[in-house]
């Protein structure tokens, strides 16, 4: 694949996207500006390519189908945990567009140079990537959604406090994507996906 259009009708057919409003934030955001190396010949290949410091921007079609889980929507609250090149930042700040607000959060200082540097290049003044602390998400806030793109041994069952009622998490945990929905109370109800592969989540 050649070119950012094409990656993203390779995405439409095999499944992995399928909403109108991710499809065109994929084709409005491009690959190319969130990777290391603008001038490799496999940028919109799919699978993951590292940007330095042991990351990676993550395999498109897991990007499609991680999104497409969230459901994100117009004037969506988001919070993006390991938030790496900023292109999944950049995706959701386009699908919440004006009203909505997207914050990634990112724990290699290095990353969130470059992730931030990525993110300028589309000036949405929706979104941000920043530092993250020695606790999980943004302690104190509540989210409409919350992505995670590295893999976590358990549930973190702070981010779920983190989360509005009716809100949803999307995390990998091992090598599963669960879909997490809060409930009244406090309570949850969780969808697996099996076969998924994930940098470790590392937050302590």
């Amino acid at each position: 694949m050649y070119s950012n259009n094409e990656m993203v009708d390779y995405l439409i057919n095999v499944g992995a996207l399928h909403s109108s409003r991710i499809i065109e934030a994929f084709r409005h955001v491009d690959r190319a500006d969130f990777v290391a190396d603008r001038s490799a010949m496999d940028i919109y290949e799919d699978y993951p390519l590292g940007i330095g410091n042991g990351q990676t921007i993550s395999q498109p079609r897991t990007v499609a189908m991680m999104l497409e889980m969230l459901s994100p929507k117009e004037g969506d609250k988001i919070l993006d945990i390991g938030s790496g090149s900023g292109w999944t930042t950049a995706l959701l700040a386009y699908v919440v567009g004006e009203g909505g607000s997207v914050t990634g959060v990112e724990r290699v200082g290095e990353l969130v140079k470059f992730g931030s540097f990525n993110l300028k290049k589309y000036k949405f003044k929706n979104a941000k990537i920043v530092q993250s602390g020695d606790e999980l998400g943004i302690a104190g806030e509540k989210f409409d959604r919350i992505l995670v793109s590295a893999a976590a041994d358990e549930l973190p069952y702070e981010l779920i406090k983190q989360l509005k009622v009716g809100g949803k998490l999307v995390i990998p945990i091992q090598s599963s994507v669960f879909e997490i929905v809060k409930k009244e109370g406090g309570e949850f109800d969780a969808n697996e996906h099996y076969g998924f592969a994930f940098v470790p989540l590392i937050y302590k």
